[in-house]
């Protein structure tokens, strides 16, 4: 019956009331902490007032909100195809990028690296790197240099259809069955597992 008779009437913390806020968003929640922050800025009132306000903030309900997502989930929304996306992590996607401006320029990176992949245009990575240096993203600075200390040939793999996949998948091979016999295999014997094999 009597709650809220008193929330009208004006105190001498009211014009306080933003910073200890402010304060509570970034995590600081001691009050001897925060009275002592405001006493330079002209606040006269004592600190069990402040003591009080914070009670209250700690002791009402708080909202129920959803579980952010994990950096591996939002990283397996950029890198797969827009298409391959269900409804709702198109939606959570979107709601990540509104939120970080930094994800939302990576995922534009990522998509038309992708694209110039898939298509084969190797001839548009000058461009692409531009817009890459443009943003202030370190981690993709860093490829755009490593890039362009073989760019000829990063620009022939974007647009050539040969690659050398075969070449690599028959090293790998040989490594495992040497692998398999903890080094001691000599010559002889690698190279009849691997015709044989």
């Amino acid at each position: 019956m009597f709650t809220g008779q008193w929330q009208n009437r004006p105190s001498v913390l009211d014009d306080y009331k933003p910073h200890l806020e402010d304060r509570w968003s970034e995590g600081c929640t001691n009050a001897w902490k925060l009275w002592k922050e405001i006493v330079p800025l002209g606040y006269q009132g004592s600190y069990q007032r402040v003591r009080a306000y914070l009670h209250d903030k700690r002791t009402s309900p708080r909202p129920v909100t959803t579980r952010p997502p994990s950096p591996r989930a939002v990283a397996g929304w950029i890198l797969r195809h827009p298409d391959t996306l269900t409804a709702s992590e198109q939606l959570q996607l979107k709601a990540v990028q509104m939120h970080c401006l930094e994800l939302d320029a990576l995922s534009r990176h990522v998509r038309s690296f992708a694209a110039m992949l898939i298509k084969r245009q190797g001839e548009r990575l000058p461009d692409w790197l531009d817009a890459v240096r443009q943003d202030d993203l370190p981690s993709l600075h860093t490829l755009a240099a490593g890039i362009d200390r073989d760019q000829d040939a990063v620009i022939a793999g974007l647009t050539l259809p040969w690659n050398s996949g075969v070449v690599e998948g028959h090293v790998n091979r040989i490594k495992m069955l040497k692998r398999q016999m903890f080094g001691r295999a000599g010559f002889a014997l690698l190279r009849k597992r691997v015709l044989l094999a």
